[in-house]
């Protein structure tokens, strides 16, 4: 009769054997396994090396090509806007880039021979659509009388606001002398935050860029991006289209441009102005507005090229 000590010693067996066989496989797996691991991650490791020679490679020619911009942009520019007066016009935003995109322009203007009457920056405050009756009773207290005929009379703050700074800041013929009152009214949008002054200013601009980032967001978004296209139409309207308009890309204000047929046949577009390339596409732009074209250059949608041809630009010089 089997006892229970034999019970005991059959399972121990088979339970010991179990473990040595597992043991055994394992042992056995493990070599091909580990092979095959340590193959994986040495291809991993290569293709890593591989990603970072190449994004090496992409900024070395990323770098090349905007010093090549930058040293052919004498050739394609100078002299160009000799005799211009230029306004430089920012639309405030989450983009640290637009302060980059506009110092090199800035830089292009000179290198075209403009004057830079000076920088004003459009604040967030100006394009919420809060401030739209803030901004009408700002326009109706500090407009000087020989423009407030002038004004659209529309009860729209916003785009009141926005022609009264384009008749104070431009004018179609450079030297055309200031308005009286300029410097109120600048003063009195400026202390209200609605915009930013950098310059004397002392001299209306026969030529405007506006430098934009990305779309507004949040839920007043749509206010926001409508308000900075007035302010480009108010431009538009002040100086009969010698405007352009260099976006980081083509979304936010480059597009809204392009889309909106009626300011698009006046107003030239860049949609990569944090480039030295359109930088230049920019400033090329613009002596290719005062030869009565507008274009819309860049690598976005819409865009028709890069640069404007050179020929077209001479020949606004």
């Amino acid at each position: 009769m089997i006892n229970f000590r034999y019970h005991v010693v059959s399972l121990a067996a088979v339970f010991l054997a179990l473990a040595i066989g597992l043991v055994v496989g394992t042992a056995a797996a493990n070599g091909p396994l580990a092979e095959n691991l340590n193959d994986q991650v040495n291809k991993i490791t290569d293709e890593k090396e591989q990603l970072r020679d190449d994004l090496d490679q992409s900024r070395a020619e990323l770098k090349k090509n905007s010093d090549f911009a930058t040293e052919v942009a004498p050739m394609l520019l100078n002299g160009k806007l000799v005799g211009h007066t230029a306004l430089l016009v920012k639309i405030e935003g989450n983009d640290k880039d637009v302060d980059t995109a506009a110092d090199g322009i800035t830089t292009m203007l000179q290198t075209a021979g403009a004057k830079l009457t000076g920088t004003v920056t459009i604040k967030e405050k100006f394009s919420a659509g809060v401030s739209d009756s803030t901004l009408l009773d700002l326009a109706d207290s500090t407009a000087p009388p020989a423009i407030i005929g002038a004004l659209p009379n529309n009860g729209k703050g916003q785009e009141t606001s926005a022609a009264l700074l384009a008749a104070v800041l431009v004018a179609d013929k450079a030297g055309t002398p200031q308005v009286d009152g300029t410097r109120k009214v600048l003063s009195a949008y400026q202390n209200g935050g609605y915009i930013g002054l950098d310059g004397d200013l002392k001299t209306p601009a026969d030529v405007v860029i506006v430098v934009a980032g990305a779309p507004a967001t949040g839920k007043d978004a749509k206010e926001r991006n409508a308000a900075a296209l007035t302010v480009v139409s108010r431009l538009d309207v002040a100086l009969s289209g010698d405007v352009v308009v260099a976006g980081l890309s083509a979304n936010g204000l480059v597009s809204s441009v392009r889309d909106d047929a009626s300011i698009a046949k006046d107003v030239s577009t860049v949609d990569n102005a944090v480039t030295a390339y359109g930088q230049v596409a920019a400033v090329m732009a613009l002596v290719e507005r005062l030869g009565g074209k507008a274009g819309h250059y860049g690598i976005g949608s819409g865009a028709t090229s890069l640069l404007p041809k050179t020929a077209s630009a001479a020949s606004g010089s």
